[in-house]
């Protein structure tokens, strides 16, 4: 019997493979950079990850805003901002990098926040962010984002961050890992704000919640310092009045 021939679809073009024909383009100049700090990051950077459950019901009493917040908006962000400014000067190691070998802590604690603008991810940075309240924070952060669209921002702005917020929970990602943006020791990743099922008292009930995953450097960061640092944002969140002081 004679061998089947493969159907039409599965043969390639003449002169082509089975992708079909291929097309490629050259990466913009922040594109570049992006990969290049990327593959340094996986390559240099021993991470690891870890995951809390943060039930934001008290903060969305404060600020309804956060609740059901569409992309673009900058209320829930604001405050997972100054939370983890205070838990970075709570926890100076984690406002800090491995560099040549050595331990560096900031006396700053700037918090750099990821916009995606025409294809590349831009990292601006919140100066002082623990000296800031969760308000004041917001509408930088809408200035931030105006700036990287409008390609106005500072080489400051983009290069003094000492720890970064990576928020898709706008996007529907309940949970996700980031990338460490070198030297950082590290970066927090903020997934979707939504009502789950949780026991309280016994009881079934629905509270506003989200999943926050830091990535570390385990060089600079051990399992229990990044445990406690975590959990301090987690706690800032769930106590959330002094965060809009």
């Amino acid at each position: 019997m004679a061998e089947p021939t493969p159907a039409a679809s599965a043969r390639p073009a003449a002169g082509g493979t089975a992708k079909g024909e291929a097309t490629q383009a050259t990466p913009s100049r922040v594109q570049t950079l992006v990969a290049r700090r990327m593959a340094e990051s996986r390559a240099t950077v021993p991470d690891f990850t870890l995951t809390v459950e943060v039930d934001m019901e008290a903060a969305v009493a404060l600020r309804p805003a956060v609740a059901g917040e569409e992309p673009g908006g900058h209320a829930l962000e604001a405050l997972v901002v100054r939370a983890a400014a205070a838990a970075l000067r709570a926890h100076p190691r984690a406002n800090g990098s491995y560099r040549d070998a050595r331990f560096e802590s900031y006396a700053r604690v700037n918090v750099g926040v990821t916009v995606l603008a025409d294809g590349a991810l831009v990292v601006p940075t919140v100066f002082d962010a623990d000296q800031k309240d969760a308000d004041v924070i917001e509408a930088e952060l809408a200035g931030l984002s105006a700036r990287v669209r409008a390609g106005a921002t500072t080489q400051p702005e983009l290069s003094g961050g000492t720890f970064t917020v990576s928020n898709l929970g706008t996007r529907g990602v309940r949970r996700f890992a980031a990338v460490i943006i070198p030297p950082q020791a590290g970066i927090l990743a903020v997934g979707e704000l939504a009502p789950r099922a949780v026991v309280r008292d016994g009881t079934v009930v629905a509270r506003h919640c989200l999943d926050l995953t830091l990535s570390a450097d385990h060089r600079v960061l051990y399992g229990a310092e990044a445990a406690a640092f975590l959990q301090r944002i987690r706690l800032e969140l769930e106590s959330p009045a002094g965060l809009l002081a």
